[in-house]
This record gives C-alpha cells, structure tokens and sequence, in this order.
C-alpha cells in the first residue's frame, strides 16, 4: 500500500489500507472496546498506559511534576469505571469540554510540562491542514455521542498507519488544571488527548521530552521531511518556500541547538517553531520578504523588526498592515527572512508529494518501499573507511531509473528521491539513541549480475556517485539525487560496523524498479501514485512570465480557462465584476494587480472551495441552498450563526436563494478576510474599534 497517497484527499486511500500495528503496541480494537463500554455502562480504562506515573517515565520530567498530580476526565458522567462499583460522577474539568471545534483557531495548542517543542511545532503545522489533520485526529469523536473514555488516534509507524487507542482520564494539578497540552480554548481537549497517544506509542511522557521536528512530522503524514541547514541556504531559499507553502507540505523550523533559554530579541535558544505562513509585501523603500512564525508556548515572541510592536510596519500601506498585523502575545510573529536566516539553525519541510524541490515536467510518480535489517556479525558492515572494511556486507539495493513514456523526448537526469528511516530499537522511544546513519550510490556496471550480491572487490574499483557528508543521528535521512537512465546500487548503513537496527527505505521518482539484491530477489514493482497539483507551478510561471502582476481582466481569462475538473459537469463563469471583487481582497497593497504569489494563495483557497462545494451541491445542481451553504462553510472551518448565513445567502445567493460557486468563493474569500481583521485588531476578543479611514478601507475597498 502506498505510503504518500494516503495523505491528500485526491489520492483517496483510506486508513483500513494501512492496519498494521507497531510491535510495541498492544492489540486493542476501538470499536469492540467502545461497544463493551457501552453494553456495559462504564468508562474505558487503558491498562497499557494507566493513569500513573508509570505513564510518565522515570526521567526528569517527575521532577517537574505538581506535588499533587491527579487523573481526571475532561467530562462528568453518572457512568461507572469498568470493573467497578458505582460511585459519584468523576470531577469535571470543564463544564461543556469539547474534544474538536471547527469555529477555534487553528493554532489554539500551548506546551505544558513536557519539553516536546518539536512535538507540538509539527502538530501546529498539521492544523494548518484541515484533511490531513482528520487522518491523525478522526474529528467526529465527542464527549456526548457515543462516549465510553476511549479515544482513538492514528500515526504512520514506519511503513503503517496505526491506530493508537487511549482513555480520556489526563494528568492536572490540584487546581484541575492540564499540566501538560492544553487549548487556548479550555474546553478543547483533542490536543491533550492526541499528546497523550503519541506518549503510548513513544513509550511515556518522558520519552517526549527531546526529539525533531522532522520526526513528528513523519509520524503524523508518513511524508518525506528535507531540511535545510539556514546558514548554508540556497539563493532560491524565498522561492522554495513559497512553492511549499502553495503546495501540501508541512514546514517546521529550529533555533541553534544548546540549552531552552529566552535571549534579549524573544527568540528561544533550543527550541522548536512551526512556520506558519510567508507573505512579500512592498514598503516605502521597496519589496520586504517575510515569514511567519509561532512558538509552541503560546508566547514569547520576536521582538525586532516586523514583531508585533515595531516600527517597521508604519513602512507599509494601511490596509496591507491591518491585514497582518496582529498584536497579541499569542506566540505568532512576523520577521524578514534575513532576520529568519540569520537567528534559526534549521527548516524542515515534510514533502506530501515528491516534486516539490524539482521541476520536471510530468505529472506521475511511483515509489517503492522495502525494510531492511542491519545485523551484527552479518549485515551491519559500517560506512566506507578503508579496502579492508566490512562496508561490502551492508544490504545492497538495485535500482533501475526509466525514463518515463512522456518525458522521452526530454534529456538529461531524471529526479530521484531516496529516504531512510531506522525504526526504534527499544519499547521507549528516547531509552536508546537514533544511531547515525547515511546511505552510498553507486553507478553498476553490465558485468556484475544484479540477482547476487555484489562481493567487496566491486566496492574497491567503484567510487560511489554519492555518500553522506555526515552522518546523522536522525530518525530519517533523505536526499533528493539527479540520475540518467539506468542501474544503481544504494547500500544504506550505519557510521560504525557492527550496530543492529532496523530500517526503511523509500524511493520516489517518474519510473523505476527497487528490490534488495541476494535476500528473496523478487523484483518489487513501484506503485503510480498521482499528484494532481503537480504542473500547476509551471502553468503559473508561464503566465507571470509575461505579466509579474495581473489585473482583474486577467485573472478573468485565467479563472473562465481552468477546467474546474471538481464541479462536475456544470463549469462556473467568473465575471469582471465577480474578478474586480476578488482582486479587492487580495490587492493589499492597492496597486489593482496580484503578484504571483497571491495568485497562488488564492489558487489553493479556490481547490479547497471546489471540493466543499461539490460535496455538497448532492443534485450536481451548480448552486447551494442555506443547508448546503451552512455545511459547505462549516467543512471549510468557517461557522457563522443561521441568521447570518440567512443574509449570506441573501446578499450573495440569487433571487432564488440559491448561491452558484462564483459567488460561494467570494463570500468565503470575504468572510475569511473579515476574520483575520477582526482578529488583527480586536483587544479583548468581543469588538474592535476602527477609525473612520479605516472603517472605510475595509467596508468600500472589499
């Protein structure tokens, strides 16, 4: 079964493709357990990570413990614990606890106790994905129907995707309050209760307390991560991001290593950063290129150029700073990505699909994945030193590079990306370091058979294509490789001989073949997988080409030629007018044009309103009544009350009170550009107070 497709919905792969339960895992099956504990009137208790500190581990992290650590459940019930008397209703933690709400913000998790920084950086960026977030986090879960205290999870574990089941009982102080994960909004739990299974599936608490961003990011998508080392970045480093940023990608980021402190300029040494968006703006003294951050804690924020109070801003045009300017010691920032450069260590971008970093033309992928083993005495040859090493015995893996049917009349390599994981060598995640890892490429020649391995000669006459610069004591290493049509051996080994792990390792290009030489040779042939985002970037790049900005009879051509594949039959017509109010909302700089990378911004909103809208025009109709409409906004994370969907429907729907998708996505880009305003310029989360100009800028202009 596939590995990336699972991720995006175009891909259509369901979790029951991916069962597997990791071998640490107890067997526990979430829907027999729910209905026991509902035949039976009682409260699901986990025994295989109770409510002790046995669940917490035995490291430092009992030393930051409150005195009086209690375990309670977020709701009260009259239900019993199973296979036990009756007794009073359990302490609640909230009076209407919630486990998920599509009307919080996205970002609403703060870390507790636990230094899981990195955890919680990649959880934030998962929010920021609505679909993917519901593959980790099956969001119809709740406190009221069908509630039993079971809860069920699910995260990729090297090559699977497993459920991980756990009770709902979570660890507070005496003042009920959650030590660990908790909401913005204190009647959400999802968060607490995710943390809590990924501790189970890592062993406890403790064995959160250190780790990488890229690691969760893998757990949670089963994507491949590429980091970039900030000091070594590319020149096209604004380029990458911002293609990753329109694509499906998940992107995280780390200051320099060494002790969790707060310095002078609000930045934390030692810790973890989701990014959560980047936006070019244009100042009185030309383009500024920036990025926005958050910090886990839910505070403590940059504090030089582009933070929230600093003068930087005054630079820009009233409506582009209303738009972006938040200030709120919420932990989400803005800086210039010279300042981003200069004081973070690392990006990490977890790839849903595997293009991101290259170009080629085409639009189909196929990946192999095959598990290895590294076993002392045998297999577990070490890296490369000397003719006299045991480097030979390592496995060995062939692969052959096609070029693929629509790019044969195209020279030139081919795109090749290679990504090893090591599985854990311990039930605690943190109880037995990653080793450091890397893998070889070499170039196989005709005289050498390709069912045997290859003897230790080969490895004296052949220098390798490519060899790790390091080798890292990461869960996964990747690189993406340029290769011309043929056969290649990669031998992925660890820095010392005679170290025993397991391993994955994955391979993602056009076409190609990969099995694993002398061990059961069957020939393992790639699966296609189909991204269907993918030669979008090249249509862009084509038509900016000619126009760096395009103006709203422009984008009227560009909208009324896309084939809207995911409306069905019925094909929508934007107007001028319909196209002069979407510029409106996005022109922040009122220049009456948007750049490319608004185009994109908004290109990704139109996929996600195509889908909503879709799914819920049932009679394939062309338009939406008030359920459909109040659904379709609710999908899309947008809730508003029945009275002003009523009038939603009123000013934007026809005579008929029915809404076609033209006019759907302009409500929806005014509605979602009305939330961020009153978000940016709101003090205390009821009202906002506006100057007249203001006032007008934002009622006239949008």
């Amino acid at each position: 079964m596939s590995l990336l497709p699972s991720l995006c919905g175009s891909w259509k792969l369901g979790r029951k493709d991916f069962t597997g339960c990791a071998s640490q895992l107890p067997q526990q099956d979430y829907e027999s357990l729910l209905e026991r504990c509902l035949r039976d009137g009682c409260l699901f208790e986990d025994k295989s990570f109770p409510a002790t500190l046995r669940s917490i581990g035995s490291g430092a992290l009992l030393g930051k413990l409150p005195r009086r650590l209690q375990w309670r459940r977020p709701p009260g019930s009259g239900l019993t614990h199973c296979h036990q008397s009756p007794r009073e209703a359990p302490w609640e933690l909230h009076s209407n606890p919630q486990f998920y709400s599509a009307k919080a913000r996205r970002l609403d998790l703060c870390q507790g106790l636990v230094g899981d920084c990195w955890f919680l950086a990649a959880l934030e960026a998962l929010t920021l994905h609505q679909d993917i977030l519901s593959r980790v986090v099956p969001l119809n879960q709740s406190f009221t129907e069908k509630y039993a205290g079971i809860f069920q999870f699910w995260f990729w574990h090297f090559g699977k995707w497993v459920p991980v089941v756990v009770d709902d009982r979570l660890p507070v102080n005496e003042a009920g309050q959650l030590v660990f994960v908790s909401s913005t909004y204190k009647n959400l739990f999802w968060g607490a209760l995710l943390e809590k299974a990924y501790a189970k599936l890592s062993g406890s608490y403790e064995d959160l307390q250190r780790g990488q961003v890229s690691e969760a990011l893998v757990d949670f998508t089963g994507g491949v991560t590429v980091t970039i080392k900030l000091a070594e970045a590319p020149d096209n480093l604004w380029d990458i991001l911002t293609q990753a940023t329109y694509s499906r990608t998940l992107i995280g980021c780390q200051t320099h290593s060494g002790k969790e402190r707060v310095l002078e300029n609000g930045l934390v040494d030692g810790h973890a950063y989701t990014l959560t968006g980047i936006r070019k703006v244009t100042s009185k003294h030309g383009p500024e290129y920036l990025v926005k951050l958050r910090n886990p804690w839910g505070k403590v924020e940059w504090k030089g150029d582009w933070s929230d109070n600093s003068r930087t801003w005054e630079l820009l045009s009233p409506k582009e700073k209303i738009l972006l300017l938040r200030k709120e010691d919420d932990g989400e920032f803005w800086m210039s990505l010279r300042d981003f450069k200069a004081h973070f260590m690392l990006l990490v971008i977890c790839k849903l699909s595997p293009g991101l970093l290259s170009q080629e033309v085409g639009q189909k992928w196929s990946y192999t994945m095959l598990e290895g083993r590294w076993e002392k005495g045998t297999t577990a040859g070490g890296q490369m030193k000397s003719p006299q090493d045991t480097f030979w015995k390592n496995p060995q893996f062939l692969l052959s590079v096609w070029r693929p049917q629509e790019g044969r009349k195209l020279q030139g390599p081919c795109s090749i990306l290679v990504s090893l994981l090591q599985k854990p060598r311990h039930r605690h995640r943190n109880q037995q370091p990653h080793l450091a890892i890397g893998f070889y490429l070499f170039r196989m020649n005709k005289s050498y058979d390709d069912q045997r391995r290859l003897p230790p000669e080969f490895f004296w006459k052949n220098a390798p294509l490519s060899w790790p610069e390091e080798f890292l004591r990461e869960k996964e290493v990747s690189r993406e490789l340029w290769l011309e049509p043929g056969r290649y051996l990669i031998v992925p080994c660890t820095s010392e001989a005679r170290q025993e792990s397991a391993f994955v390792l994955r391979v993602f290009s056009r076409k190609h073949v990969f099995y694993e030489i002398g061990r059961c040779s069957n020939v393992i042939f790639s699966k296609e997988i189909v991204d269907q985002n993918e030669g979008q970037d090249e249509f862009f790049a084509k038509l900016f080409e000619k126009h760096p900005e395009i103006n709203a009879v422009q984008l009227q051509k560009v909208l009324n030629h896309m084939p809207w594949s995911g409306l069905g039959s019925t094909q929508p017509h934007f107007s001028l007018e319909a196209c002069q109010g979407i510029l409106a909302l996005l022109d922040l700089n009122a220049s009456g044009t948007v750049s490319i990378q608004e185009f994109r911004d908004l290109w990704k909103q139109l996929m996600l309103y195509q889908e909503v809208f879709y799914k819920q025009d049932t009679n394939q109709s062309g338009s939406l009544n008030w359920a459909q409409l109040r659904a379709a906004m609710r999908e899309a994370g947008i809730v508003l009350g029945d009275d002003v969907c009523q009038l939603m429907l009123i000013r934007y729907g026809g005579p008929d009170l029915q809404m076609d998708f033209v006019s759907f996505v302009h409500l929806m880009l005014r509605v979602e550009n009305m939330e961020d305003v009153f978000q940016n310029l709101t003090q205390d989360g009821k009202g906002i107070y506006l100057q007249k100009p203001e006032w007008l800028m934002m009622t006239l202009y949008t």
